[in-house]
């Protein structure tokens, strides 16, 4: 089973045509709704893990690379308004980035062999004042057998190395609702399995990982690759 990696919201770098619209608002572009914090510090850690991997470092303000093109939040309220020709330059940049996973996964399953991909994410610990109980998330669509085995196998590696994470299923988030795992099923109905791994925002400290956790993620994944 081959991993390939990636992380959509690792950074919340803006090029300098679009600065302007976040001219008075520099700490929504600090804050988790312009990047995952610490989410590129676990993919880096992994890195060696993979087959493959792929990252972006440009704000999901500008537009999530995470949603469909026909999503009413494709865009941020920030960049919704901008002129068409401006959007469809950051469509061409999301296509392109999708497009690169999208072609190494096919170049694995066109060989009859097996993907893991897992998209590495990073969620705020409080939302609209309320406290999330999830230390890591394990996104997957409940009807792929597959996906629903390996994280199976996945939180009981976890909890055999730490008991007292609370590793949840499909949470904070559904694995099979709008996102670019949800399209890849869809490309490869067979031989592919998207995860996706959302960890808790409480366990980074000036956009890096809590070390331990890292170690162990990359502990248990290598053992997954081999489930």
């Amino acid at each position: 089973m081959k991993l390939i990696l990636s992380c959509e919201h690792g950074g919340n770098e803006v090029p300098v045509k679009y600065q302007y619209l976040f001219k008075n608002n520099q700490a929504v572009l600090n804050s988790h709704k312009g990047y995952d914090l610490g989410a590129l510090d676990v993919f880096n850690a992994l890195k060696p893990l993979s087959y493959t991997s792929f990252f972006s470092v440009e704000s999901r303000l500008l537009i999530e690379l995470n949603r469909s093109l026909h999503h009413k939040n494709l865009f941020s309220k920030f960049s919704k308004e901008l002129p068409l020709k401006e959007k469809e330059s950051l469509i061409k940049s999301y296509q392109t980035y999708r497009n690169a996973i999208e072609t190494a996964i096919k170049t694995v399953v066109d060989r009859n062999e097996r993907v893991l991909h897992i998209a590495v994410h990073s969620f705020t610990p409080i939302l609209n004042e309320v406290k999330r109980n999830c230390d890591i998330g394990l996104l997957y669509d409940s009807r792929k057998e597959q996906e629903k085995e390996f994280s199976r196998r996945l939180k009981r590696e976890i909890l055999s190395v730490n008991a007292a994470l609370n590793v949840r299923y499909n949470n904070p988030y559904l694995g099979k609702s709008d996102g670019f795992t949800t399209h890849l099923r869809k490309q490869f109905p067979k031989n592919y399995l998207g995860i996706e791994l959302e960890i808790n925002q409480k366990f980074s400290n000036k956009n890096k990982m809590d070390s331990f956790l890292k170690a162990l993620i990359y502990d248990v994944l290598n053992k997954g690759i081999s489930f």
